[in-house]
């Protein structure tokens, strides 16, 4: 419904944006700046809603795609599960005879195969239940998905119990009947089974998900393992009073009896190392799972605060105090490398023990931890190298300017000398007064690049847009949701904050009043009787609306109006917005006359108003 509302307002783009390309052909050239402006604007949030909602609308997809597995397959899970323990619950008569008991110990067995081939199923549903439980935001699907591995949960410890017990039940029966040597040889047989499982060279290391799947099942097997205790002292007791009554040589029972007293002994006794095993895993896993995650949030901090770390001061003390803390960031960059190769190791030390159902996910930790520490790396070594690159670049400037001011004061000392000489009358001696100011002007033309440079480096760092604040997710992964831990600043807040421009050389410059110098040129026009627009325009030869920076500093000089080249300069930076080396002059003039339409001639009110 919401994409449907969404797509409805297109039309309504569409049209905005073809009214607002036809204004701009009859619009004034300030005005054009300002539509394309908004339309921009506009097209990039229509665009940005457009990418969420496709955004949303996948998430909702893969959300439901989930939730329908899940579902289905815990609904179908369940079923079979319920129809089992009807099917035992029908079961519960024993027969008498020792033939019909063993047919009915075999169908049992047949039984127990099902159960052990579902427990994979269980396991997976179990694992994307609590998958869906971590992702989920809203307090009652959390409490949904609780209630529903529980039930699964218990309706599966419900089942394997009745099935232990009808096992037992049935092997006792058998021994009861008479067949002792069946019942005997059904219990040896299940124990030689099981021995394997319990072995000291099973894996039972990996991620926490994996060691506490295999933390249950165990549970489940020592308590099917309590439950067949019973059935052994029944064994006991009666090899005993077949020992006893028998008149016949009864040694064969006495060496059964020894076996299965060993296989049991053993059996319990793996049972309890794999106990012990298990829970070394499970401390392993935990803190290997700490570790990575503690780190990875870490490395998420510092990419954000590397990546958005805001325009840099143009202040030398602040530069290097920047410098200096970023140089500590970099030393604790040092130290989490040690705690990158412990958590490497720590997996590597899983690995080399680790279940096959583990091995994946232990290898895809290692590398993302690898990657995003160099991927952090790489981000502060070029932050790094920009601290680097603007204190040289301002002590580069720093000279420049002074080199400058040297000359300025040498260019005007000796400007104010020749003023004061007599301009001979001899033609040649005129001649060389001109050839050697002209050598003046070239040098001073040659340095105005480096006077723009200069000016234009301070007077911009106020217009550098503040940085957008980012948001670096940390994948989390194990049974237990955790919360992430606030993480401390990487850089103290007081460097965060903009420091203004303190060069004290630059100060004069930094308080050029544009109101004042536009007054002056007014009054100066006015007494010229001259239009500004017809000044550009002779200037622009082919007519576009803009002149070049150099073309409008020179102009205004060379139209004899008293001003300085460093007052022009601070003029053009005002109007060359874009930094590119061209001013509109639609926008100077406009600028000129605030209250005026800029293409009207100036009446005799306006220039009374500007005296």
């Amino acid at each position: 419904v919401f994409a449907t509302e969404v797509n409805s307002h297109r039309d309504q783009i569409i049209e905005l944006d073809k009214t607002g390309t036809h204004l701009k052909y009859f619009s004034q050239k300030q005005d054009v700046v300002l539509i394309k402006n908004l339309l921009i604007s506009v097209q990039s949030r229509w665009e940005k809603v457009v990418q969420r909602l496709v955004e949303r609308g996948r998430a909702l997809d893969d959300a439901r795609k989930r939730a329908k597995q899940f579902h289905e397959a815990w609904h179908k899970l369940m079923e079979w599960l319920e129809e089992s323990e009807k099917s035992l619950d029908a079961d519960l008569e024993i027969a008498n005879d020792p033939d019909k008991i063993k047919m009915q110990l075999a169908q049992h067995k047949e039984f127990q195969k099902s159960l052990g081939a579902k427990h994979s199923v269980y396991d997976t549903t179990n694992r994307t239940g609590r998958s869906l439980k971590e992702k989920t935001t809203l307090a009652d699907d959390n409490l949904k998905l609780d209630d529903m591995l529980s039930e699964l949960r218990d309706k599966w410890d419900t089942i394997c119990g009745k099935s232990v017990e009808r096992q037992n039940k049935l092997e006792e029966a058998l021994l009861f009947s008479g067949q002792f040597t069946d019942a005997l040889q059904a219990l040896i047989d299940w124990l030689y089974k099981i021995e394997p499982q319990l072995a000291e060279d099973q894996p039972v290391h990996g991620d926490i998900d994996l060691v506490m799947n295999l933390i249950d099942n165990h549970k489940v097997f020592q308590k099917e393992l309590g439950k067949r205790t019973s059935s052994v002292q029944a064994l006991k007791r009666s090899a005993r009073e077949l020992i006893e009554g028998s008149r016949d040589d009864s040694s064969w029972v006495k060496v059964q009896m020894q076996e299965l007293s060993t296989r049991w002994e053993t059996v319990c006794a793996l049972s309890v190392s794999k106990q012990t095993r298990l829970e070394q895993a499970l401390r392993q896993a935990e803190e290997f799972h700490s570790v990575v995650h503690v780190l990875l949030e870490w490395l998420a901090e510092a990419e954000q605060t590397l990546r958005f770390h805001g325009i840099l001061p143009d202040d030398e003390e602040a530069l290097r105090t920047l410098i200096e803390q970023h140089r500590e960031f970099m030393k604790k960059l040092e130290e989490k490398k040690a705690e990158l190769n412990k958590a490497t190791d720590m997996g590597e030390a899983i690995l080399a023990i680790c279940h096959p159902d583990s091995i994946t996910t232990i290898k895809h930790w290692i590398t993302i931890i690898r990657a995003r520490f160099e991927e952090v790396l790489a981000w502060a070594k070029q932050h790094q190298q920009r601290l680097a690159g603007a204190l040289a670049g301002l002590i580069a400037n720093q000279e420049l300017l002074e080199a400058l001011l040297s000359w300025l004061q040498w260019a005007e000392t000796t400007l104010t000398e020749k003023d004061k000489e007599v301009i001979p009358q001899e033609i040649e001696e005129v001649k060389a007064l001109i050839a050697e100011h002209q050598t003046f002007m070239e040098e001073m033309t040659r340095k105005q690049p480096d006077v723009d440079k200069v000016t234009k480096t301070y007077k911009r760092k106020a217009l550098e847009p503040s940085p957008v604040q980012s948001h670096i997710p940390v994948l989390d992964k194990g049974r237990a949701g955790r919360k992430r831990s606030p993480t401390p600043g990487i850089y103290p807040s007081a460097a965060q904050a903009q420091i203004e421009t303190k060069n004290p050389r630059l100060r004069e410059f930094a308080n050029f009043d544009f109101d004042i110098w536009r007054k002056k040129y007014m009054r100066w026009m006015n007494h010229k009787k001259s239009r500004v627009m017809d000044f550009f325009r002779r200037i622009d030869k082919d007519q576009d609306g803009k002149i070049t920076r150099q073309e409008f500093i020179d102009g205004i000089l060379s139209s004899k109006f008293p001003t300085s080249r460093l007052e022009m300069s601070a003029v053009a930076d005002i109007f060359d917005r874009d930094g590119d080396g061209y001013i509109d002059y639609y926008e100077f003039v406009a600028a000129l006359h605030p209250n005026k339409d800029a293409y009207k001639p100036l009446t005799d009110a306006d220039k009374i108003e500007d005296e």
